[in-house]
């Protein structure tokens, strides 16, 4: 028997991601717009298969193969002669779904690798029945051998994302270890490089080390390498570098050419400007392009159509500096983007209320743009449910940045049906039921506005000037005058490397529990009287909760974390029962179906004081540590937080057991595609099913999939080929 975290189950939640109505309030231009944007993010979002396993991509392209003959409702003739039971035929249906979906073979929540729920010798007989094995006998078998048995695989490095011997990445090659990666980081500083768009890959030459660093670009190498005079090959600490471009090349040249086409249609000129930049930066591998084109992007207030693109959140990297490729376009929802334009505007008032001195906030607060927002595409591993951009650390202290909170996705995700609503009390179900969506969208705005939009990085530059004054700036913890900080081209990520996602993502959380205590934030949010209250006791109890069923993305064989976000409440869920005080209590009990089970209490009448005080302690630790770049004391703070243990007051080894236990599957989403009929455009959408998300990728890619196939493949053989022990 497989562990049953290691498949999806055939009742996953699968929805369809509702845009209709706003899209067709688009004018015809604006949707061409829309339009190129969702090519260029759709053609970009492949790379994601090349960045998570080795096998990923060549399943991809089986499933597509497959499906491009025969619809799921065709095949099922085929699967049933095949010997296939109906319930083994939808398992198939729901992993194809899901690797869609995760765009590869590892949950994008989580980073678990996920196997069909059904024997490998039924999917062999079903691969075999299809049509498209039947016309291409030779190829097919060709692309079933060459992924069937990494399809299948649990073996311990399998079973998840990681570095090493911790798990699989394909950020780096096989043969790279911690200590390559932390060289390869001090390379990439020395030579002003982000890591953001970059893999690395070692190879031994006559006994010594050579890493290749490859940059995500159309353009390889040999073409205007003076435009990037970073590539080449280089000594570093008697170690051989070499800066090579070219990586995702056929892609991103597709990525590059939709956004050209998409300036036709621009609405201004900081739109065009963007674009323009983009294209190069995905042209040339450049990220300083990329940037340039954020800072349009940040000057583009309240677009209609809005949009980011690019290699952006560093997640899933497990050294944490490398960007997993995204693209998202999206509509304005006009009504629930005024609450938080008035978030925006009450946002100077508010920051004050932030547990550290004032010398720890940014010198001036830069009024971001912030909208809700209808998402009509989002490609990459997974939807988030907003979002803080961009992530470069010296445009978002000095120049700005936006918050965007995905509006038909909350309406989606959230939806929770009480029978499955695990850990709480009879009483606090309905409650919670009630108020989750509007609690949500409140925390979802403090967290993106005033959490990840707060809080100064203290910096010396390459000049030797400070933007703070180191001789008077007292720290709060120690009480002595700041001793460390940030220098020249450092940053959060370069620094912070594997805690940086999760600690950043902790800190934004603890500002949204910290400020939802605010009535005038409660008001902006139509919350007032006994509804605030019980707004604020459901985004507190959320979060009680959100800590509890964080257990199940924690691995214990390699004492790691999967889930940036869900290790933050964990955290967090920690710091609320150290304070003890009856505030938070976690009670091990017996199910009604006589199963282990767990009841969370939280005592709703200490959250304004017990509560407030732990999260403004905590909060301000947080802080003081990420401004002062004292990576030890953070390293120190934060691990410890994240210890899942069977000793002290809890044993998190056993309630992690019964979570597991009684875990749901994550719900998937169903996109629509836009297609150019004569001069407009027209929306396809399709049933929130398995079936509906296969056929919306199926159709997606139709006009050039088998030149986009033989791409694929090209490049993940090109990768093996350069991997070390990649796949082994």
């Amino acid at each position: 028997m497989v562990d049953s975290q290691y498949y999806l189950p055939n009742d996953v939640g699968i929805s369809a991601l509702d845009c209709s109505e706003a899209f067709r309030l688009l004018s015809p231009r604006e949707k061409m717009y829309a339009h190129y944007l969702s090519r260029a993010a759709w053609y970009g979002g492949l790379a994601v298969l090349l960045q998570t396993s080795p096998e990923s991509a060549n399943i991809f392209v089986l499933l597509q193969r497959i499906f491009r003959k025969q619809t799921p409702a065709q095949l099922e003739k085929d699967a049933t002669a095949a010997g296939l039971s109906s319930e083994e035929y939808q398992a198939f249906l729901v992993y194809a779904a899901g690797l869609y979906a995760n765009m590869g073979n590892y949950k994008s929540f989580g980073d678990t690798k996920f196997i069909p729920n059904l024997p490998k010798y039924k999917l062999e007989a079903l691969v075999k029945a299809s049509q498209a094995f039947q016309e291409q006998p030779t190829e097919m078998k060709a692309l079933w051998d060459s992924c069937s048995c990494l399809i299948y695989s649990l073996e311990k490095r399998q079973k998840q994302l990681g570095l090493g011997d911790k798990g699989i990445t394909t950020y780096f090659s096989g043969n790279c270890s911690l200590e390559d990666a932390e060289l390869a980081q001090k390379f990439l500083d020395s030579k002003k490089l982000s890591a953001y768009n970059t893999r690395l890959f070692k190879r031994e030459n006559g006994g010594k080390a050579c890493y290749e660093v490859r940059l995500a670009s159309a353009e390889q190498k040999g073409q205007n390498c003076s435009t990037l005079s970073c590539c080449g090959s280089f000594n570093f600490e008697d170690k051989e570098f070499s800066v090579k471009r070219g990586d995702y090349s056929p892609l991103m040249e597709k990525v590059a050419s939709n956004l050209q086409q998409a300036q036709a249609f621009a609405a201004n000129e900081n739109q065009r400007k963007m674009l323009e930049e983009y294209q190069r930066s995905f042209t040339l591998g450049s990220i300083e392009a990329h940037k340039e084109g954020s800072r349009y992007w940040i000057k583009d207030k309240s677009p209609i159509v809005e949009s980011y693109i690019g290699f952006i959140e560093s997640y899933r990297d497990p050294f944490g500096s490398r960007g997993e490729f995204e693209g998202f376009v999206a509509i304005v929802n006009k009504a629930m983007s005024e609450r938080f334009a008035n978030l925006v505007s009450s946002a100077e008032v508010l920051l004050p209320e932030l547990p550290w001195p004032q010398d720890f906030e940014k010198d001036t607060f830069l009024k971001p743009d912030f909208t809700s927002l209808d998402v009509l595409t989002f490609a990459g591993s997974g939807i988030p449910a907003g979002i803080n951009i961009p992530n470069y650390d010296d445009i978002r202290q000095s120049e700005g940045f936006k918050n965007v909170s995905l509006g038909n996705v909350l309406a989606v995700a959230y939806a929770t049906q009480k029978e499955k609503l695990t850990f709480l009390e009879e009483d606090d179900k309905d409650m919670f039921i009630q108020w989750k969506g509007p609690s949500f969208d409140v925390q979802v705005g403090l967290h993106e506005l005033l959490g990840h939009g707060s809080g100064k990085l203290f910096v010396q530059d390459d000049n030797g000037e400070f933007n703070f004054d180191q001789t008077k700036v007292i720290n709060p913890e120690s009480k002595q005058l700041v001793s460390s900080w940030y220098h020249g081209s450092e940053t959060w990520d370069s620094k912070f490397t594997t805690i940086a996602s999760s600690y950043e993502e902790c800190r934004a959380e603890c500002v949204g529990l910290y400020l939802c205590l605010n009535k005038q934030v409660l008001s902006i949010f139509g919350n007032e009287g006994q509804q605030a209250d019980d707004v604020i006791y459901v985004n507190w109890l959320s979060m009680v909760r959100g800590g509890l069923l964080g257990l199940e993305f924690y691995t214990p064989e390699s004492q790691s974390w999967r889930q940036a976000h869900m290790q933050a409440r964990f955290v967090i869920l920690r710091v609320l029962l150290e304070v003890g005080e009856g505030l938070v209590g976690l009670k091990e009990v017996t199910g009604q179906d006589g199963k282990p089970d767990i009841r969370i209490t939280l005592d709703r009448s200490k959250i304004s004081t017990v509560g407030k005080d732990a999260i403004h302690r905590f909060l301000c630790k947080l802080q003081v540590f990420k401004s002062t770049a004292d990576v030890a004391g953070g390293r120190a703070l934060y691990e410890g937080y994240s210890t899942v243990s069977d000793g002290g007051s809890h044993d998190f080894l056993r309630l992690r057991e019964t979570v597991l236990l009684r875990k749901e599957a994550r719900k998937m989403f169903v996109q629509a595609n836009t297609k150019i009929k004569g001069d407009s455009v027209e929306l396809v959408e399709y049933e929130g099913t398995a079936a509906g998300l296969i056929r919306s990728f199926t159709e997606r890619f139709e006009e050039d999939a088998e030149l986009l196939e033989a791409d694929l493949l090209e490049l993940n053989k090109r990768d093996d080929s350069h991997s070390g022990n990649m796949t082994k």
